[in-house]
């Protein structure tokens, strides 16, 4: 913790290392009450660094008790070296040296869950970014690539399990009870990606067999209560494995490949060489306890960090400022392996929603910084959307630029290239040039410009000559930094429609021939125009299909050509954002009648377009439950100019509950078909299978607008008869939302005691009734803090009560009088010395002050400033609160 002003580092500054570790010897003794920590450091001189004099070693350590360390063999005291908080420093007398150190740990009290510390009963590790300096001293950077060998010894009753990276080598029995374990991990590796885990844990096994013939153990551990939760994530590491095969050529390397669930983890995981540790509910998964979204998530999840062996572990990233070399290429491949496995529009659809709901936000905030940021305090706080998500849409632009096979190609040369090193997104960049012959120098500047691009279309039609034009002009708003932005390179793909729905040929002005479907213009100025030929009848354009950039479109569709292409746009994403603009418009209106103190008065065409999609047995029921959600009402209060939430959250209910009375017969019709199937088919998490029980729900939260009786009974009879927690936790969320008082509190009552001993369920009761928009959220919130089953302590139980609160629950969290803010930044005041990442990830909301009226930007600028002025913050909390208010 610290009052002063933490020191801000630039990208512009990095400086290859003075040293280099070749080899990394730990052994570490686990006890109740302290660990002891070993490290053998075999070092040499960085031969890339200029010569002359040796310069001072310094080794990153924070929070460690110094017992003892020798300099090849001969013990130094303490006038041989420096000690200070962060750093140890000492002078090397050789080109080639090796440093011996003991420290003491305490794990025990480690609240904030980075480097080594204890959930439950069980030791684990979280060292990315910056957790191995917890541990022991090191050179903690990730440019730093060490060979790791490492041996755990602990009492043998308690923690009969002991892992750690690569592939086991030794094992023993020692005195008093306790047993030994030795690792060794073949593989160079940062500091970053090492673990440890010990615990008393059962395994869930199976194997895999590589395409070139090799046999793979795969073991999941778990506490003893989860071991019926496993096959799920396994099914998905083996999917992921063949997957990775087959579209990528990426072969897994080591022998074993190991999953641990841990209750206690800052994130959802973490992909350690070999060992990779999850928050459980990132792999904890079966009918009962995990709703469908929960089933994908975990195969989402399983697939990310087994991808990271190869596009972040094998190839890591130079420094902290290239987070997105690993991050935003395994991202963009786990979306490609869900896309496969599930539906690919869905699939699509799910992605850029959340992108456009909140990466976009974050781009207009206070926190808005480049996919490859300039600087950075806390580098904890850049593990952002910008990075993750805004990331993987620049790698997929790059794909779309060159195209898939290329892209292909390129891959294999970055990987082959580049095997064990740490590089940089240029490196990255060039390997697609090379094989592509494409110039990506300007498309670059995604990487560098912070900021969503705006792109405003225009067209121009010439019947008599049959020309059709469009105009491009690309823009992007100022964010912190950077005040001017040079044009991108933006990969528009589009159509064009004729009046039968059908893609026209596209041939544009000067060339030979066209061709019908999509393709793809890059828009490379800031203004640009492209003339078609041969049309006889004006088109109507399909624009950005598939989302071909992450960027807010601009085109003057009138709400019956919205319609048009909801029912014949041959590209599925665009069928939805048909329907999301259309939606988006009809809201539009409804807010400004609420705003006025109108009558609300909603345009039919929105329920007469939905009617449609009802009726229309032949599409995918999971498309169909999309087109049928609205925009949330967080999208809304991104698109505005000034969110009035209030207005956002009435205009949405009456447009949801006019569509339930209008629609009321073909829903209830829906719902009583698929809920038919549900109740004499067995659970399977398979697309077919979300996408009927996604419809089935979308229509229950409609259906209960009625009050109708017999949808109560039908809500009730769900909740009560269904063999999934994906039907049973809709239900309930259908029932806490409803007037319906009395069955509202059975429910949760009988939920509650049913699934009291599984904290994952638990978490998905507390976070129903955070996000309930009925008067008294805050009031609802603050007792749920109070049960037995939440903790400040644990990550899950946190976003689980109060970020849902926060994030999800806008009308409640922005109430006129603050309260909402207070007790947000109660939270974040008392976590800040609890767990500083958690703290910072809870502000987002209210960095977000500039986007509401006045009277509300007083109230949130006024917690962020008691924040600041609370006392001791920790870097992560100072960097976002001191940012929010600059």
């Amino acid at each position: 913790m610290r009052t002063d002003q933490p020191k801000v580092i630039h990208l512009k500054d990095y400086q290859a290392p003075d040293y280099l570790i070749d080899e990394t010897h730990l052994t570490f003794e686990l006890h109740e009450d302290h660990t002891l920590v070993h490290a053998q450091l075999v070092m040499r001189r960085n031969p890339d660094r200029s010569s002359g004099d040796l310069p001072p070693l310094v080794l990153d350590g924070q929070q460690l008790e110094l017992l003892s360390v020798a300099l090849d063999d001969s013990a130094l005291q303490a006038g041989d070296y420096q000690l200070d908080a962060d750093h140890l420093t000492l002078q090397p007398k050789a080109e080639r040296f090796v440093i011996d150190s003991t420290v003491r740990i305490h794990p025990e009290t480690n609240t904030a869950l980075e480097g080594l510390y204890k959930s439950g009963k069980m030791f684990c590790t979280q060292c990315e970014a910056e957790g191995f300096r917890k541990i022991t001293y090191y050179l903690d950077r990730p440019d730093v690539m060490s060979r790791f060998t490492t041996t755990v010894s602990a009492d043998k009753q308690a923690y009969p399990i002991l892992l750690s990276n690569g592939n086991p080598l030794a094992s023993g029995e020692e005195e008093d009870g306790r047993h030994w374990a030795t690792w060794e991990d073949p593989f160079k590796k940062p500091a970053y990606l090492f673990a440890l885990v010990a615990g008393d844990l059962w395994c869930v096994e199976d194997s895999f067999t590589t395409l070139s013939g090799r046999e793979v153990a795969l073991r999941i551990y778990v506490e003893p209560e989860n071991i019926d939760k496993c096959q799920h994530a396994m099914d998905s590491l083996k999917r992921s494995m063949r997957w990775d095969e087959e579209v990528y050529g990426r072969e897994y390397d080591l022998d074993i490949f190991m999953i641990v669930a841990v209750n206690d983890f800052n994130m959802g995981a973490m992909e350690n060489k070999g060992l990779n540790i999850f928050n459980s509910s990132a792999v904890l998964a079966k009918a009962e306890t995990a709703t469908d979204a929960a089933h994908q998530r975990v195969e989402a999840i399983v697939a990310h960090e087994y991808f990271h062996n190869w596009s972040g572990n094998r190839v890591t990233c130079r420094d902290w400022f290239q987070l997105s070399l690993k991050e935003g290429f395994t991202v963009l491949r786990d979306s490609q392996f869900s896309a496969d496995m599930n539906s690919p529009t869905v699939k699509r659809i799910e992605d850029v929603a959340y992108l456009r709901t909140h990466q976009f936000a974050e781009d207009a905030g206070p926190m808005a910084h480049s996919v490859r940021p300039e600087s950075f305090i806390e580098i904890s706080n850049f593990y952002t959307l910008t990075v993750y998500e805004k990331g993987a849409e620049v790698v997929r632009m790059i794909q779309t630029l060159i195209g898939a096979e290329n892209f292909r190609k390129g891959t294999d040369l970055y990987f082959e290239r580049h095997d064990g090193q740490a590089v940089t997104v240029d490196d990255f960049v060039k390997a697609m040039e090379e094989v592509s012959g494409v110039d990506l120098t300007q498309f670059k500047r995604w990487y560098s410009q912070a900021g969503t691009p705006r792109l405003q279309v225009s067209e121009a039609f010439d019947e008599g000559a049959g020309r059709y034009s469009l105009t491009f002009r690309q823009s992007c708003p100022p964010t912190p930094g950077q005040s001017e932005k040079l044009p991108f390179v933006i990969p528009v793909a589009l159509g064009l429609l004729g009046a039968d729905g059908a893609d026209l040929p596209l041939r544009l002005e000067g060339e030979a021939q066209g061709a019908a479907g999509t393709r793809v213009l890059a828009i490379t100025e800031a203004e640009q125009t492209f003339t078609f030929v041969d049309l006889p009848k004006k088109p109507l354009p399909s624009l950005l299909r598939g989302f071909s950039a992450p960027l807010k479109l601009d085109f003057p569709y009138s709400r019956d050509q919205l319609m048009f292409l909801m029912q014949h746009d041959a590209d599925g994403f665009n069928r939805w954002e048909a329907g999301q603009q259309l939606s988006v418009q009809v809201l539009s209106e409804l807010i400004g009648q609420q705003q006025r103190g109108e009558t609300l008065a909603m345009d039919d065409r929105l329920i007469h377009a939905l009617r449609t999609l009802l009726e229309d047995d032949s599409l995918d029921q999971a498309m169909v439950a999309e087109m049928l959600s609205l925009p949330s009402e967080a999208y809304l209060t991104e698109i505005s100019e000034v969110a009035d939430v209030d207005a956002i959250h009435q205009a949405r209910e009456h447009a949801r509950r006019a569509i339930a009375q209008a629609l009321f017969e073909p829903l209830w019709q829906r719902y009583q078909t698929n809920r038919e199937i549900s109740r004499r088919t067995p659970y399977v998490a398979q697309a077919e299978h979300f996408a009927r029980r996604a419809l089935q729900n979308i229509a229950l939260s409609y259906l209960m607008f009625s009050e109708r009786d017999a949808v109560v009974q039908a809500c009730l009879e769900q909740f009560e008869h269904c063999d999934n927690m994906t039907e049973r936790l809709n239900a309930l969320a259908v029932l806490v939302n409803s007037p319906f008082e009395a069955e509202r509190g059975k429910a949760l009552e009988a939920f509650a005691e049913h699934f009291k001993d599984d904290p994952l369920v638990m978490d998905q009761w507390f976070s129903v009734q955070a996000g309930s928009p009925l008067p008294g959220g805050l009031e609802r919130v603050q007792a749920l803090m109070g049960h037995p089953a939440f903790t400040l302590k644990n990550p899950n139980k946190v976003r689980a009560l109060i970020g849902a609160f926060a994030n999800q629950n806008l009308v409640n969290f922005h109430r006129a009088d603050g309260a909402g803010y207070r007790f947000l930044a109660e939270q974040i005041i008392t976590l800040n010395a609890l767990n500083p990442q958690i703290a910072s990830r809870l502000l987002a909301p209210l960095t977000r002050w500039r986007k509401y009226d006045g009277g509300r930007q007083a109230l949130m600028k006024g917690e962020l400033e008691r924040i600041l002025a609370s006392g001791e913050l920790s870097s992560d909390v100072y960097e976002v609160v001191s940012k929010s208010l600059a």
